[in-house]
């Protein structure tokens, strides 16, 4: 006879928030624990995998435990451990703003050190992250048309302009850019060939991107290492989107991109990403709110 085991139950203090939106019905959503030193791994990856959602977020103290409003934070997708994560860090911090007020914190995570900067705005709390020191480099011509295919893409529908690149602000993202609007509306991959080649690659997501205007962009993320077919917002991505945007000198060394994402899932989400000359870590400013 075989024994029925029973999922475990998520615990009461799991709290809920949309990052980059100020809708509860936009943004991309997390599970924030704010007390999670009576968890172990496991429990973490189970109540991840528990709420479905693409990431959660653990809060412990800091190891420096004398620093204030410093913590230690992991995420965790429904599948295993994630380094870092943007859309969980603007949730966790916008969390604990609202309990301990506005002001620096900083977080300490897989890939770093992050200084978050929570502030008040009309529509409540936003989050302004400051990415680990960002790397870009050229992606293997193989790996990007293995990427194609896995996507159902052509190279003639790529933009010229914007070369495919590996980016790297905490983790690792493949860039490709669409060039038309169209073509990034219409996705749908092959999900194990393409998680097959992510897993070789170390990727986290595959930025999918389509220019605007010189400084607005719309992009997708597609997240099977997680997963998860794609994200609604994608900060950790948008931050290594900006440190690509700087290093091909698509834009000035000071400069604001606005990043449109969600808007294909039916999820809108707003994300700001700012470069400041003389600082390698890239900006990427988001709301969030409980759900």
């Amino acid at each position: 006879m075989t024994q029925q085991t029973t999922p475990p139950a998520l615990p009461s203090d799991v709290l809920h928030y949309t990052a980059f939106s100020t809708d509860p019905g936009g943004g991309n959503r997390a599970g924030v624990v704010l007390d999670a030193s009576a968890l172990d791994d496991g429990d973490m990856v189970a109540i991840a995998a528990g709420l479905g959602y693409s990431e959660s977020a653990f809060v412990t103290p800091a190891p420096d435990a004398d620093r204030e409003r410093a913590f230690r934070l992991r995420f965790f997708s429904p599948e295993a451990e994630v380094d870092f994560c943007g859309h969980a860090t603007v949730a966790t911090a916008v969390a604990l703003g609202e309990r301990l007020g506005a002001g620096d914190y900083d977080f300490l995570t897989n890939a770093g050190h992050v200084p978050i900067t929570v502030t008040a705005s009309p529509a409540g709390l936003k989050a302004t992250l400051t990415s680990v020191p960002p790397r870009v480099h050229d992606a293997d011509p193989q790996d990007v048309a293995e990427a194609l295919a896995a996507l159902g893409w052509r190279e003639g529908e790529l933009d010229a302009a914007l070369p495919p690149r590996i980016a790297y602000a905490g983790v690792r993202h493949l860039v490709l850019a669409a060039a038309t609007r169209e073509r990034l509306a219409d996705l749908d991959y092959d999900f194990d060939r393409l998680l097959a080649l992510m897993r070789a690659l170390d990727l986290t997501t595959v930025q999918l991107v389509w220019r605007e205007s010189p400084t607005v962009f719309h992009v997708r993320d597609p997240f099977p290492v997680g997963g998860v077919v794609e994200d609604a917002a994608t900060g950790a991505a948008a931050a290594a989107f900006g440190a690509y945007a700087r290093e091909l000198g698509l834009v000035p060394a000071q400069a604001a991109l606005t990043l449109h994402q969600g808007h294909d899932l039916g999820s809108p989400s707003l994300l700001e990403v700012e470069l400041r000359d003389g600082q390698p870590g890239v900006r990427v400013t988001g709301a969030a709110v409980r759900v």
